[in-house]
């Protein structure tokens, strides 16, 4: 959707307006990162010898060990939700009920739920009654449980955005209505809403850092034990996060490209077949 439809474009006092808050925003950000290296510098953590360290290749292979099982609980929480999540965006738009109550109420009761308190529910509350999930599915399932509800309305919204009249036309054809919302409708839904899945797909890796809490040895408790065998405490959670922050850019550039992508081919002038003599 163009952001133009939801918003005036702004004039030439709001342009600079703009202008100036941004400069004033980055000025600040350059004074508190300033403010913090030099915190660093007097009490001796921007040493080199406190560094040196993550200039070797255990260290990194020991990191990359944890960012490996990151990756694996974020691949397998991502595609049970994309699945949870269209089985609920397609029940929310059934005409049967009995189908659209409990999936609705599904996502606005979740929506709500910090994914923290489901993971709690799972390391305390399901042991009590006889259901102890192996350790690596004490972090999928709460991660699957919680962005299932956030992936079913971004699959509502892009089916929401089909034409109708594609749905129509594959009815027309003699398809069912569940072969029409599979073959047509499903197929441009997903690709319209593309950048925004992967956008979620980008908190949900961040999300594996609650791994933390039930000990699964992601990214950030691999941080944290290595931490605790080398007292290089600060370093080696700056090294971590600089390590979530080049994942995060690098998937947000790709939703930016793919929306910039869909811009341009949804701008781009049908052609008309010329006419024949």
């Amino acid at each position: 959707m163009n952001a133009r439809l939801l918003f005036d474009e702004p004039g030439p006092r709001a342009r600079r307006r703009i202008r100036v808050a941004t400069a004033v925003s980055v000025l600040v950000l350059l004074a508190l990162i300033g403010l913090a290296l030099r915190q660093f510098a007097d009490h001796g953590q921007l040493a080199a010898s406190r560094w040196r360290p993550y200039a070797t290749w255990p260290m990194w292979r020991y990191l990359l060990d944890g960012l490996r099982a990151t990756v694996y609980a974020a691949a397998v929480s991502i595609a049970l939700s994309a699945a949870a999540g269209i089985a609920l965006a397609v029940g929310r738009l059934s005409p049967s009920r009995w189908i659209r109550w409990p999936s609705a109420a599904y996502v606005e009761v979740v929506r709500t739920v910090p994914a923290l308190l489901l993971v709690y529910v799972v390391l305390f509350a399901l042991p009590r009654y006889g259901l102890d999930l192996p350790l690596f599915w004490k972090l999928v399932v709460p991660l699957t449980v919680s962005n299932a509800a956030a992936f079913a309305e971004i699959f509502r919204a892009g089916i929401a955005s089909v034409e109708r009249g594609q749905g129509e036309a594959g009815l027309a054809l003699g398809l069912t209505r569940g072969r029409t919302l599979r073959l047509i409708v499903l197929p441009q839904a997903v690709r319209r809403v593309l950048p925004s899945l992967i956008s979620q797909s980008a908190g949900l890796l961040k999300d594996t850092s609650l791994g933390f809490v039930v000990s699964y040895a992601e990214l950030l408790y691999s941080g944290k034990v290595l931490a605790n065998y080398n007292h290089l405490l600060i370093q080696t959670y700056l090294v971590i996060a600089v390590i979530y922050l080049v994942i995060n850019a690098a998937l947000a550039k790709a939703a930016r490209t793919l929306q910039a992508r869909q811009g341009v081919r949804a701008a781009r002038p049908a052609r008309v077949p010329a006419a024949t003599p």
